[in-house]
């Protein structure tokens, strides 16, 4: 029996080895790191879409952040050219860079000074903290959980403490403030002549024969590598089709109506006193001021009327345009989420007639008074609702339009045919619905759609001449293509690239010329006058800039620092002995006539530039560290961004989990604040 259950022991074992080697080649075989359920946002959300050290960003932390994004600016086009997810992203990895060299120098913020910070924005007119269930509601609405929000707060502070660690011994010298003022307050007008190769390329012509010998040296570069497509195309145009849809005031009011409160108000009205502290020893004075305002304006329940404080602000506040007006800022306050330690943000949650502050915030005080919030009227909206509907509605119409198009393209392989039966509706004429590209492959500019990847992959799949692909979004509608010829990989014969060559041998010969033709004018021109004749004699035009100042682009060479020197060191009549390279060209400047800088407007200004050339200084000395910071830690490994994660999101934009359910699930705040009773 005992050798029974011996045998039974080991079998058992073996069966549990084996059965842990099985679950380990399984893990291997079917599962991957960066493998997820893309069609269940929770589980998207918790993936990770970059690492910084020990510390990761989920989709669902970069989602949040994104939306605060498309919210400030109002739409995805003006983030794109900000660089989009990318930008967003980098944003995110510095700002976690930042926290992290913070740590290492012991810097971090303490739960301490969160609470602090957190009690200062959210106190009421006495002072006091608003509670923990106003709290919550208030940063749940606005970043989307109170985790969120305190670790914001926590990352700007840090932020804070190391900008001023790395900036503390920064100092900036009276004659560099002035050198920079005369810079930057002189002016200029400006003949400048720029030697570009692209207009010195059209003084070049070559012979037939040199363009045959070129393209018998260069032959290889002609071939293309792939078919060659043309395809005959119906196009429908969202513009087109949304001019046909009448909105009724109906249908406007029920999408006013369907606006959350917040997204009815054109904002609040703010009266503010600044208070300035020229110098760092004049802090407590200044805050002294302004404490003895704030308890002269504030009545019994913590408000003051708008009279008082209109009186209050031109009497005392040192931002002379809103002083002028009784402390009212231009514009009504918005929220923005994506400032937490924006002062005027505390206006937005506080009642009507009350007083906030005093706030320290850069170098001034601020005192401020909430006034009324300022409704957007239907008629307000009217205009903004009709856009986004018309849009939404006239995409819908397009995008319908198009599938059936597709759907009669298939069945009678006639453009011609199935835009005459759709021309009303698509209220276009027929002409306008068919359109035909060149012969094209992956990559081409096609004219009317551009370099288009959606576009090439829908004629990826077409073969067979005849062969009709699927609706897809191109410039300004849809288009349905019809593969009409193909021509297979080749190098292409002289007369299908003759102009291409032309333009290739042209631009060739213009770089080689553009440095010597620069010299030569240069060198000739005795005053800016002679500047018209000599560009001239080169195919080129000479151009003025009058009242010019330093950094201003030269239109199409744009500016550099040399140019700066360069026409700085000029006076009237002189015209510079060396051209200037500028990116891939060259320019030739001369001066008609200079003003020199108002030195007695420098010193109208001297506090304030100083004040502003040690802000410009200690920011980027703060940049220099951190791109620092994250190159060292980029070499060591320590920055990861997961590629196909932020692909999988830009191509599928991430819709965030409800926050409120998300907030549910989070840390009560009291945890920091016990902490802080706690130390």
């Amino acid at each position: 029996m005992l050798k029974y259950l011996s045998r039974m022991e080991r079998t058992r074992s073996a069966i549990i080895i084996g059965f842990a080697l099985l679950m380990g080649i399984s893990l291997i075989f079917f599962y991957a790191p960066g493998t997820l359920d893309y069609m269940n946002p929770q589980a998207l959300a918790r993936q990770t879409l970059a690492r910084v050290g020990d510390e990761k960003i989920t989709v669902g932390d970069f989602s949040l952040v994104r939306d605060d994004y498309l919210m400030r600016f109002g739409g995805p086009m003006v983030l794109l050219q900000l660089g989009g997810d990318r930008w967003i992203l980098n944003g995110m990895i510095n700002d976690r860079v930042l926290f992290q060299e913070a740590e290492r120098l012991g810097l971090a913020a303490s739960d301490a000074e969160v609470a602090e910070q957190i009690r200062r924005l959210y106190s009421d007119a006495s002072g006091k903290f608003v509670g923990f269930d106003r709290y919550r509601e208030a940063v749940t609405r606005r970043y989307g959980s109170v985790e969120a929000f305190e670790r914001q707060v926590r990352i700007e502070l840090t932020k804070e403490k190391l900008r001023a660690f790395i900036t503390a011994g920064v100092q900036v010298s009276e004659e560099e403030v002035l050198d920079d003022f005369r810079r930057r307050n002189t002016k200029f007008d400006l003949v400048y002549v720029p030697v570009t190769a692209d207009k010195l390329a059209q003084t070049i012509e070559p012979s037939e024969q040199e363009l045959r010998d070129f393209y018998e040296a260069h032959k290889a570069d002609f071939r293309i590598n792939e078919p060659q497509k043309k395809i005959r195309y119906l196009f429908i145009e969202q513009e087109k089709v949304g001019q046909k849809i009448k909105l009724s005031d109906e249908q406007l009011r029920a999408e006013y109506e369907k606006l959350s409160p917040e997204n009815k108000l054109a904002g609040v009205r703010v009266q503010q006193i600044v208070l300035k502290v020229a110098r760092p020893e004049l802090d407590a004075e200044v805050r002294a001021k302004a404490d003895e305002l704030v308890q002269k304006l504030r009545g019994p329940d913590g408000k003051a009327s708008e009279q008082a404080f209109a009186e209050a602000a031109r009497g005392n506040s040192e931002d002379p345009a809103t002083a002028r007006e009784g402390g009212y800022l231009p514009r009504p306050v918005r929220r923005n989420a994506n400032k937490p330690d924006d002062p005027l943000q505390q206006t937005l949650d506080a009642e009507e007639g009350q007083v906030i502050g005093p706030i320290k915030y850069g170098n001034a005080y601020f005192i401020f008074r909430r006034g009324a919030a300022v409704p957007k009227t239907f008629e307000e909206a009217k205009r903004e609702l009709e856009v986004s509907l018309r849009n939404r509605l006239s995409y819908n119409a397009a995008s319908q339009l198009a599938d059936r198009a597709a759907a009669m393209l298939r069945e009678t392989k006639d453009v011609e045919r199935v835009a005459q039966q759709l021309a009303a509706e698509a209220n276009m004429s027929p002409r306008e619905m068919v359109r035909e590209t060149p012969y094209i492959v992956r990559g081409d500019d096609v004219p009317n759609i551009g370099v288009n990847p959606q576009f090439e992959d829908a004629i990826e799949e077409l073969k067979e001449i005849g062969d009709v692909g699927n609706k897809v979004g191109v410039r300004n509608g849809f288009a349905i293509p019809l593969l009409v010829d193909r021509k297979e990989p080749r190098i292409r014969e002289f007369e299908e690239v003759r102009d291409d060559v032309r333009n290739r041998l042209r631009r060739e010969r213009a770089a080689e010329k553009l440095e010597q033709v620069a010299r030569d004018i240069a060198a000739n021109a005795q005053s800016p006058a002679d500047l018209k004749a000599l560009a001239a004699k080169y195919g080129l035009q000479e151009q003025t800039a009058a009242d010019y100042r330093l950094g201003t682009p030269l239109n199409e060479v744009g500016t550099n620092p040399a140019a700066d020197e360069a026409i700085y060191r000029l006076q009237a009549g002189q015209v510079s002995k060396e051209p200037v390279k500028m990116g891939d060209s060259w320019v030739v400047v001369g001066v008609n006539k200079r003003t020199e800088a108002d030195l007695t407007e420098f010193a109208k200004r001297r506090d304030d530039l100083m004040e502003e050339a040690l802000a410009e200084r200690r920011a980027q000395i703060f940049e220099d560290f951190l791109e620092e910071a994250r190159a060292r830690m980029q070499r060591a490994g320590k920055i990861k961004v997961y590629e196909d994660i932020l692909k999988k999101v830009a191509s599928e934009p991430f819709v965030s989990e409800n926050r409120a359910k998300r907030a549910e699930s989070l840390v009560d705040p009291r945890r920091i604040f016990s902490r802080r009773e706690s130390a």
